[in-house]
C-alpha cells in the first residue's frame, strides 16, 4: 500500500480495509438501488413470475457479493504470508459459492412455483430442491478448498446404505411423500376421503406426513407411506365442481308437472346464489314408484365438495317451502313402526 494517512502503518491498512469494504458495500447498495430497481420495474411488466424470485434473490445477495469482494482486495493491504493470501481466497469463494448456491435455490423454488397449477410445490418439493442443490454446492465448496470428494460420496454411498436399513419407516414416509407430490394425483388444496379413514382438504406435504384439515377446523397427521396405500377419492379432480341429489318421495295423488316445475326452480334459484354456478342446469328425474308414492330425484352442482352440505341445506329448505304452497305432500317413513306418514 503506497498511500500513507498517518504515521502508523498498521493503522493506515486498517483505514484502507474498512474504506475498501465501506465502498464495496455501498456499490452494491447502489446496484440494487439503481440497475435492480430498474430491472424489477420492467419485471412487473411481464406475466410470469420466475424473473420476480430472480431478482429478489440478486437483491438479498448484491451487497454480500459487493462485501466479499471488499474483503477480496482489502487483503492486498496486509504483508501477510501466501498461505494465508491463499486461505483467504477460498474463504471468501466458498462464501461466495454458497451464497450463490442459496440464490440458485430461491430462484429454482420461484420456477416451480411459476409453473402455476401445473404444478403446486410443497415443502416437502421446496425442501428437496433445495436440499440437492445446496448438497451440489457443497461439494463444490469442498472441491475448491482441495477436499477431494471421490472418498466422500464413497463414505456417503457406504454410510447412506447404514442410515437406510436402520431408518426403514422414515425413508419409506419420504418417498412415499415424494411420489406424492411427483404424482399430482393429490395436491395442495384438493378435497380428498380415505377408505377407510378422515377426509379433509390436503393442507401441505412434509417430508414424513401429509396434513389433512377437516371441516370442523383440526388437522390429521396421515404417514406419507399410509396414503399411498390407501383408498382415496378426490373430489377435486378432474373438476372441482361435484354433484349432489336429493330425494324426497311425493304422494302418489301429486302432480308430477307441478312437482317437476316446482323442482328445477327451486334448484336454479340455490345454483345462481349459493352453488355460485348459474351457467350448470339442474334435473329432476322420477326414479320409482314406491308405497309411498314416486321417489324424486333434484340434481345439482357445486362448485366444490366443501360446499355440497350448504346447497343440500338450502335446496331442502326451498323444496319443502315451495312444495308446501303448492299443496304438495312430501311422504317419509315413520322409523319407529315402519308406517308410512306424510309431511
Amino acid at each position: 500500500m503506497d498511500f500513507q494517512l498517518t504515521s502508523w502503518p498498521t493503522l493506515d491498512r486498517w483505514i484502507w480495509t474498512a474504506a475498501t469494504i465501506a465502498a464495496a458495500f455501498v456499490i452494491g447498495l447502489l446496484i440494487n438501488r439503481i440497475v435492480i430497481a430498474r430491472l424489477q420495474r420492467l419485471a412487473e411488466k411481464t406475466a410470469g413470475t420466475w424473473d420476480d424470485a430472480v431478482i429478489l434473490e440478486l437483491r438479498r445477495r448484491i451487497p454480500f457479493w459487493a462485501f466479499l469482494i471488499g474483503v477480496r482486495v482489502s487483503a492486498v493491504y496486509w504483508p501477510l504470508q501466501p498461505g494465508t493470501v491463499d486461505f483467504i481466497s477460498k474463504l471468501t469463494a466458498a462464501a461466495a459459492v454458497l451464497s450463490v448456491t442459496s440464490a440458485l435455490a430461491g430462484i429454482a423454488v420461484g420456477l416451480i412455483s411459476s409453473l402455476g397449477p401445473r404444478v403446486q410445490i410443497s415443502g416437502l418439493m421446496r425442501n428437496v430442491v433445495r436440499m440437492t442443490i445446496f448438497t451440489i454446492g457443497l461439494l463444490v465448496v469442498l472441491r475448491g478448498i482441495g477436499v477431494e470428494i471421490t472418498p466422500v460420496l464413497a463414505a456417503l454411498g457406504v454410510g447412506g446404505l447404514a442410515v437406510a436399513l436402520a431408518l426403514q419407516e422414515p425413508l419409506s414416509n419420504l418417498f412415499a411423500g415424494l411420489f406424492i407430490a411427483l404424482a399430482g394425483q393429490v395436491r395442495i388444496g384438493d378435497y380428498i376421503r380415505l377408505e377407510p379413514g378422515p377426509e379433509g382438504t390436503v393442507a401441505d406435504f412434509s417430508w414424513n406426513a401429509t396434513q389433512l384439515a377437516t371441516s370442523t377446523g383440526n388437522i390429521v397427521i396421515i404417514p406419507n407411506a399410509k396414503l399411498t396405500q390407501a383408498l382415496i377419492t378426490n373430489f377435486h379432480r378432474p373438476s372441482r365442481d361435484s354433484g349432489l341429489t336429493i330425494e324426497l318421495t311425493v304422494a302418489p295423488e301429486s302432480d308430477l308437472a307441478v312437482v317437476e316445475r316446482i323442482g328445477l326452480e327451486a334448484a336454479r334459484v340455490v345454483m345462481r346464489d349459493v352453488a355460485v354456478m348459474p351457467t350448470a342446469e339442474p334435473s329432476i328425474r322420477f326414479l320409482a314408484f314406491t308405497d309411498l308414492g314416486v321417489r324424486v330425484g333434484v340434481n345439482v352442482r357445486a362448485q366444490q365438495f366443501s360446499d355440497q352440505a350448504l346447497v343440500r341445506h338450502e335446496l331442502i329448505k326451498r323444496l319443502h317451502a315451495a312444495l308446501t304452497i303448492a299443496g304438495v305432500q312430501v311422504s317419509t317413513v315413520d322409523r319407529g313402526n315402519q308406517k308410512p306418514r306424510t309431511a
